[in-house]
């Protein structure tokens, strides 16, 4: 029996709500000047990539918000192509400055810490409301208005997804890396 898709996307919204609390205390040492390992900037660049963006944007670009534009029309296109795909491209943009920035900091750049502050945290304020709307609207309204049998499908090719993420222990090694980061913090 596979697992609703939904369900397990709100689920996964938990463990990226965890990464965007640590992101906030590692700017809020940067912004303190206390010792802080920009190194594990990237650590958390590499969940947002391949955890937050591709495990879980995956599954809702390629399968969820296909499936509602072709479905439910215009409004469902709207909601899809001008809100949720905008602020996916959006939290791509902010990871790759906080990149650049990151790179800056390492050389010698002292300055480019704001920037550093600037693209994690305007991230962890684009995610936390990107995640509201989808926990509250848009999983609404995909669950309401889309048929039965497309549900199954979707909860059905989900699966799949997720068993080619557990052959490669996606979830296990990004959860883990969340706990140590939290861990590290305290």
């Amino acid at each position: 029996m596979s697992r609703n898709l939904i369900d397990l996307m709100v689920e996964e919204h938990k463990y990226i709500k965890r990464m965007l609390a640590v992101t906030r205390k590692y700017c809020y040492k940067v912004m303190k000047n206390e010792p802080v390992r920009y190194e594990d900037f990237y650590k958390i660049i590499d969940f947002v990539r391949n955890y937050a963006d591709k495990h879980h944007h995956g599954k809702e670009e390629k399968l969820l918000f296909e499936s509602m534009m072709k479905e439910l029309g215009r409004p469902a296109e709207m909601l899809v192509r001008h809100g949720m795909l905008v602020e996916h491209d959006l939290g791509r943009l902010h990871m790759q400055e906080l990149e650049t920035a990151l790179k800056k900091v390492l050389e010698g750049d002292d300055e480019a810490r704001l920037d550093v502050i600037a693209n994690a945290i305007s991230y962890t304020h684009l995610l936390h409301r990107h995640i509201d709307k989808e926990d509250g609207v848009v999983y609404t309204f995909a669950r309401r208005n889309l048929v039965t049998e497309t549900l199954d499908r979707l909860d059905a090719e989900g699966e799949i997804l997720e068993q080619e993420a557990e052959a490669q222990q996606v979830q296990q090694k990004y959860i883990q890396l969340v706990s140590e980061l939290e861990a590290g913090l305290t």
